[in-house]
């Protein structure tokens, strides 16, 4: 099987909308469409804000994943967050999800970026596994977030 990692544009929107999807569902969060088409729109027209990937194999496409940039002064500068990673159920445990993390580290190593972060449920313990496995840190804090819109 042959990986590939694709930039997502205006000809993948509906096979990233499929996969978001049943990634929202697999996360049991709320799966706004018209809203995230619009955010993804907004993510895709402005590249310093981040970049959306397609995970191929092959000629099937099995999975995405967003990078957001920020900056923080703790992380002395520009850092990047893995904000969404989701692979089909069918390709789990293939070794995408190490590749497409070395890939993505070394994007943010390109572009002066300090750290990598990224959000992963509680209750998805393989992939902190994965995570840990490649050097992510748990930094026993919360993630606390306030809707402001």
């Amino acid at each position: 099987m042959r990986y590939n990692f694709i930039q997502a544009s205006t000809n993948t929107l509906e096979i990233l909308l499929t996969m978001m999807k049943e990634f929202y569902e697999f996360e049991q969060l709320n799966f706004n469409e018209p809203k995230l088409r619009d955010t993804v729109a907004l993510l895709n027209d402005n590249q310093s804000l981040g970049r959306i990937y397609l995970i191929k194999c092959d000629d099937e496409y099995v999975g995405y994943s967003v990078l957001t940039f920020g900056f923080s002064l703790e992380y002395f500068g520009r850092n990047a967050l893995i904000d969404e990673l989701y692979i089909r159920a069918d390709y789990r445990g293939k070794g995408i999800g190490s590749r497409y993390l070395k890939f993505i580290e070394n994007i943010c190593k390109d572009e002066n970026i300090f750290a990598l972060h990224l959000e992963v449920s509680k209750i998805n313990t393989k992939a902190q596994e994965l995570y840990r496995r490649m050097g992510y840190k748990d930094h026993n804090r919360y993630l606390l977030t306030k809707w402001l819109q």
